[in-house]
């Protein structure tokens, strides 16, 4: 399989001169890559200059780059769609810049990214591939063509192709990506800013109007076919059903199905908060499907949030539903704030959670609810802080932030001497 395990493997800061780096990225809006680009750019200590240009906007991460230190550059062009004038624009600031290597990232980014790159005499790009490239059939007919592009260019434009999943690197090099560009960097996380925090959840939970023995599971995703948001929700309806109260018992009780798994305390006032894009009321699919299901006293919608770490804490299981993923960065990031998860098989999720957290095929509500189960009879058992340790060690043994960045600047210390080279 290609060559990616290369540069994934090298430990360290790369010493040597700086590096002048210019990102070109679709958006700045909350999602895993913007994240990792910001935790990159922002890193303390590296020898590395960087730029960002979004092709649309600010987006949340525009202005806390620039209060960083980032230089942030907007071309404002309609999401999904390409001017001739924000790429005639793009061109002339990559002439301007003259970076050392631009890092695109995102199918888009890399094809519109790339070819201005190439067109102002950059050699040293590295492509950022951040889908799995699974369920192509549900993901929108534009980014279906663009990938097939970037897999006929994928020779041509890229020095090389950085993948944050394993499993994504095996499927584009099945669609056509050159397997010779490839490398495999995992996500970086900062353990300092995710770690458990009492006081945030209790924050948050009084925001949520919720109390701190009220069981809450979760999902941070946008409103996104590949999220199965439905296969959450199903799954809860099963929750609920399993740990509903029945009739009297007859001595002036109740009792639970015979199937609960845990305790009716822990279960039966069951919770879920749905964050991100879209997860709002005034999404009428998503709003149909909670009504459907008669979830509609158990559903929060919080929309999107900018304290994610605040919002897994407050959690007191975050549940991946998703039926592809590339490496789901909110699974890393509940782990580090000591929040138990569970994952459905997809991508890099079972990678990444490892023994800590039960893993469940996708697009299977009963599988999802009763992993599910199993974590809450767990965290009954042991406490959430007990089941949830684990998880985190694992971050900060495995997902280490200055590891990510020290194989970034490998890759572009690599391509853009050999880019020098090819000039010359």
């Amino acid at each position: 399989m290609g060559s990616f395990v290369r540069d994934g493997a090298r430990q360290g800061m790369t010493t040597g001169e700086p590096l002048r780096v210019t990102h070109v990225i679709t958006g700045l809006g909350q999602g895993g890559a913007e994240a990792v680009l910001f935790r990159l750019a922002t890193f303390a200590g590296q020898p590395v200059e960087h730029t960002v240009i979004s092709l649309t906007d600010d987006g949340v991460y525009g202005e806390r780059l620039r209060a960083a230190g980032v230089t942030v550059h907007t071309l404002g062009m309609a999401r999904g769609r390409v001017s001739l004038s924000g790429f005639a624009r793009l061109r002339r600031m990559l002439i301007e810049q003259r970076p050392d290597a631009v890092q695109t990232w995102m199918y888009h980014a890399d094809l519109i990214g790339g070819i201005a790159a190439r067109l102002a005499g950059v050699r040293a790009i590295a492509w950022g591939i951040r889908n799995s490239g699974a369920h192509l059939q549900r993901s929108s007919r534009s980014a279906r063509l663009v990938l097939k592009l970037c897999a006929m260019l994928s020779g041509q434009i890229p020095a090389a192709i950085v993948c944050a999943a394993r499993d994504s690197a095996v499927r584009h090099e099945q669609y056509g990506y050159r397997a010779d560009r490839m490398t495999v960097i995992a996500n970086g996380y900062d353990l300092s800013r995710y770690q458990p925090d009492a006081q945030a959840r209790q924050r948050m939970r009084l925001r949520w109007q919720v109390s701190d023995t009220t069981p809450v599971i979760g999902c941070v995703a946008r409103w996104d076919p590949l999220k199965d948001h439905g296969n959450l929700l199903g799954a809860m309806a099963l929750l609920v059903q399993r740990y509903q109260p029945r009739a009297d018992d007859g001595v002036g009780g109740s009792i639970t199905t015979p199937h609960a798994e845990a305790p009716g305390h822990l279960s039966a006032d069951i919770h879920c908060a749905l964050i991100g894009r879209g997860m709002t009321p005034d999404n009428a699919g998503l709003r149909a499907m909670i009504e459907r299901l008669g979830l509609g006293d158990r559903v929060l919608l919080l929309g999107p949030s900018d304290d994610v770490p605040a919002v897994m804490n407050a959690l007191d299981i975050h549940v991946l539903s998703s039926c592809a993923e590339g490496f789901p960065n909110v699974v890393a990031e509940a782990m580090a704030c000591g929040t138990p998860c569970v994952v459905t098989d997809v991508g890099d999720a079972a990678h990444i959670v490892g023994q800590t957290a039960p893993v469940v095929p996708p697009e299977n509500a009963q599988a999802l609810a009763d992993g599910i189960a199993r974590a809450l009879e767990d965290i009954t058992v042991r406490g959430r802080d007990a089941v949830g340790g684990p998880g985190r060690a694992r971050v900060l043994a495995e997902f280490d932030l200055a590891h990510m960045v020290a194989q970034y600047e490998s890759v572009w210390r690599r391509i853009s001497r050999r880019g020098a080279k090819e000039s010359s």
